[in-house]
């Protein structure tokens, strides 16, 4: 029996030191087990989804072509009260990353600390900003000591859960600080000093796995200096021992309240990719891969939306966002295929003038071949070994043997997918419920009674509101009084009440009566309220109610910036005119009180919340500020992410069955100008380009995951801050429910309806020269007879299908065209309930 034991001990060990990775780099790229691989990543942040998303995220980001996945970490999700820590759902990083190691994937773990991201106070936990004698992100002994202990508690618990590379685990990259060399500068010498500090505390953890600083272009060795942007094809490292690695290839952008929606085309992300491995880059992060949602307080910005899609390969739900994952899943299966040659052989470049350029790579008798043409109108035919070749202006082609054209970013070969928002349906009719609302009126009562329950200090001028909340609540009320007598040169003037925010929203209050509420805009933030008041003899009570949306995450001193009432506050009488009277409340004893009473003291937005009674079924109010809403719902059948529609309401937070789903504004419209009927993928992209949804909402709805609803009755909860309606309320889900695909003869197209819905109809059909988009097809001029026929039989009645599109298969064309013949399809998926 000893023997047996000690036998099965030996094989364990065995096991456990074969599975570990020994990883290094050198020029050519990172190396795994001395082997030289090509890294394709995607950004999925773990707080961003759930638990029970994870798993399928994953699955679908390996099947699009991934081998690693990257993601921050959070330091004010883990750490919100100093030395009180929260592992917990949402921000469970163990689980997240040993679910990444379970789909056979490598990560990539940005710890920072410091993140961006457009994530509140850029990861950093308010706290920090509120201990004596610190500066954040610079040579301070008080910051780089919180810094050293959460960093060493996260590597910690990597290495005690067998984690990293060296120890069998799935991260092979670590990341240490985040873009610090665009504002080091700001910082002077002690910016580099902090540099300095930050690359040997990184190699103090002796984690075996090489670590990276991204922007830091004087990043310190062994660091490895990388490379964010649109388009990272021209960077290179500051070491020629380095590989050449692009940490964010933004495939989209983030979107503020009064935002339009971004988008980047399937065509220029694929051009921007294949641009990069054309000129040696062999670790490439799609940022994001999955944006997601941003839950609960977590937004930056300030007013960064609720929604983080980001325009991504797998939408803010988890969906395919088609044709962009699959595009980009061809491009990835064919640079793999190339792995060997691409990391180990001999490059040439070739340049045909008028940025037009080929790339030769031979390794071992055998060649790759990228032809890149840069040229934002201009496609050109160049000859290439003496073969000619058509390539589209800003594309990139590649033949993996130099000779036989796979792929091309400008041709989209594969599935294009229209979401759309689906009411509730089974067999056929409406989940026959109607929501019953009950509303309840947020009352503070120190405006009636003054400001004693609930204050958490006083101060004879005004604060900073994150110094005040250290960011436990949006909200913060700062309060005063000023005794009128007949003397005072106030009396029986007309008075106005000035106030100087610097944000985000204000509502101000006198003697307990709203006398008006005024918020910045997502691009001035700041701004000055004046409204006409009544005083009265006696003492007067001015609240005023300063409410955040986020705080700044980016920038030199970002954490410096100025949030909440910095004054002055003032009452003038008779403004304007020569006897104009001003008194200053700036000095006053102010009082502060944080967040509402529904939210902190009562607890109205919980499920077991004690304070159930109070909840009116009458009268049910519209269009009037601080009102809470309640309602129950069934979930919608069926496996689709679900969605709430908040249409019509104002600005508030939600919550279902207890989760903070997160801020809403539908009320907040996108600005109207800048949106494009088409999108030119060719040139340079920006966050400018292509944007959509003019003059809209800038976020209407808003996701609920699926693991937070019941079967049986769930609870919604709004806080309606500014005044609405939810008469409109609607829960939905959200599918593919058309899908189309244009693919030209010699490829395979794949039609793919959610799971759970089958392809019911194909209501556009020609294999010939069909024009048009999606949506909007037209036949040419010849097309084959016989492929309706065929394609109906394949893929009607299943939920996915593949086609070879070729004339032996679909039938001849009769169409005589230097071009290749092309298939176009137009089908309906339909959601079944079983």
């Amino acid at each position: 029996m000893v023997r047996l034991l000690a036998l099965s001990l030996l094989v364990w060990l065995f096991i456990v030191c074969s599975s570990a990775l020994d990883v290094s780099y050198d020029s050519r790229g990172l190396k795994i087990n001395g082997e030289r691989k090509i890294i394709m990543s995607g950004s999925i942040h773990y707080p961003r989804s759930t638990p029970e998303m994870w798993p399928d995220l994953i699955k679908k980001a390996k099947e699009g072509g991934l081998n690693t996945i990257e993601t921050y970490v959070f330091w004010n999700a883990h750490e919100p009260v100093r030395r009180q820590y929260d592992f917990s759902g949402r921000n469970d990083l163990v689980r997240f990353i040993k679910t990444i190691q379970e789909n056979g994937l490598y990560a990539l773990l940005r710890i920072g600390p410091y993140v961006c991201a457009e994530w509140n106070y850029g990861g950093f936990p308010v706290w920090l900003h509120n201990l004596p004698g610190i500066q954040l992100r610079t040579n301070n002994t008080v910051f780089m000591n919180e810094m050293k202990h959460f960093t060493a508690m996260i590597v910690d618990m990597m290495r005690r859960e067998k984690l990293f590379a060296s120890q069998g685990g799935p991260i092979i990259l670590a990341q240490i600080e985040n873009e610090y060399g665009n504002i080091m500068g700001s910082y002077g010498s002690n910016g580099k000093a902090y540099v300095e500090w930050c690359a040997k505390l990184a190699q103090s953890f002796n984690i075996e796995v090489p670590w990276i600083m991204c922007q830091q272009g004087d990043a310190p060795q062994p660091m490895i200096n990388t490379c964010n942007g649109w388009y990272c094809d021209q960077f290179y490292p500051n070491s020629k021992n380095s590989p050449k690695i692009w940490t964010e290839n933004w495939v989209g952008w983030f979107k503020d309240w009064g935002m339009q929606d971004p988008h980047r085309t399937a065509e220029d992300v694929a051009f921007a990719v294949a641009r990069f491995f054309q000129y040696g880059g062999t670790v490439q992060n799609y940022y994001m891969y999955h944006g997601g949602t941003n839950f609960g307080r977590t937004s930056g910005g300030p007013y960064i939306a609720t929604s983080y899609d980001y325009d991504a390969p797998l939408d803010e739900y988890g969906n395919k966002n088609q044709p962009k994952w699959g595009h980009l899943k061809k491009l990835h299966e064919v640079i793999m295929s190339m792995e060997t040659i691409l990391t180990n052989g001999d490059r040439r470049d070739v340049d045909y003038g008028n940025m037009m350029s080929a790339t030769i790579y031979t390794y071992q008798g055998k060649q790759a071949c990228f032809l890149g043409n840069a040229n934002w109108n201009t496609d050109f035919t160049v000859n290439l070994m003496g073969t000619n070749y058509k390539v589209p202006a800003w594309s990139v082609t590649i033949l993996p043997d130099c000779f036989t054209e796979v792929y091309s970013t400008a041709k989209i070969n594969n599935q294009i997918s229209i979401m759309e928002k689906l009411p509730n349906e089974a067999d056929d009719e409406k989940e026959p419920y109607e929501l019953k609302w009950l509303w309840r009126a947020e009352h503070p009562e120190h405006l009636k009674h003054g400001p004693v329950k609930g204050s958490v200090m006083s101060a004879n001028k005004l604060l900073d509101q994150k110094v005040v909340t250290n960011d436990t609540s949006d909200y913060l009320w700062y309060m005063t009084s000023v005794d009128v007598t007949k003397s005072d040169p106030l009396w029986c003037k007309k008075v106005t009440l000035q106030v100087k925010t610097k944000g985000h929203v204000l509502h101000a209050f006198v003697n307990g009566k709203h006398v008006g509420s005024q918020y910045g805009l997502y691009n001035k933030v700041q701004f000055t309220m004046e409204k006409d008041i009544k005083l009265k003899l006696g003492t007067n009570t001015i609240s005023l109610l300063s409410a955040t949306v986020g705080l700044a995450n980016y920038g030199a001193r970002f954490d410096e910036v100025d949030v909440g009432i910095h004054g002055p506050v003032k009452l003038i009488g008779d403004k304007g005119s020569k006897e104009e009277v001003v008194k200053d409340l700036s000095g006053n004893k102010w009082t502060y009180k944080v967040g509402l009473e529904g939210i902190e003291e009562k607890g109205l937005q919980k499920v077991d919340s004690r304070h159930s009674s109070g909840w009116k079924t009458y009268n049910l109010p519209s269009n009037r500020l601080f009102v809470w809403y309640k309602t129950t719902f069934k979930a919608p059948l069926g496996t689709d992410p679900v969605v709430v529609d908040l249409m019509g309401l104002g600005k508030g937070t939600a919550w279902v069955n207890g989760h903070n789903i997160g801020r809403y504004w539908p009320a907040y419209l996108a600005d109207q100008d800048g949106c494009s009927i088409s999108c030119d993928y060719r040139g340079t992209y920006g966050s400018n380009k292509c944007l959509t949804n003019c003059g809209n909402p800038t976020q209407r709805w808003y996701h609920i995951p699926r693991s937070y609803l019941r079967d049986d009755d769930n609870l919604l909860v709004l806080f309606e801050e500014f005044g609405g309606t939810p008469l409109n309320v609607k829960f939905q889900t959200v599918s593919p429910v058309t899908i189309c695909g244009n693919t030209y003869e010699g490829n395979a197209l794949e039609l793919s309806c959610q799971a759970g819905s089958l392809i019911s109809e194909v209501r556009f059909l020609s294999f010939g020269n069909p024009k048009g988009s999606c949506g909007a097809y037209e036949k040419g001029t010849c097309e084959a007879s016989n492929a309706a026929s065929f394609i109906k039989k394949a893929c009607l009645g299943k939920e996915s299908c593949s086609i070879e599109v070729s004339e032996n298969v679909l039938g001849p064309t009769g169409c005589h065209m230097t071009e290749k013949n092309m298939l176009a399809i137009e089908a309906v998926c339909h959601q079944q309930f079983y």
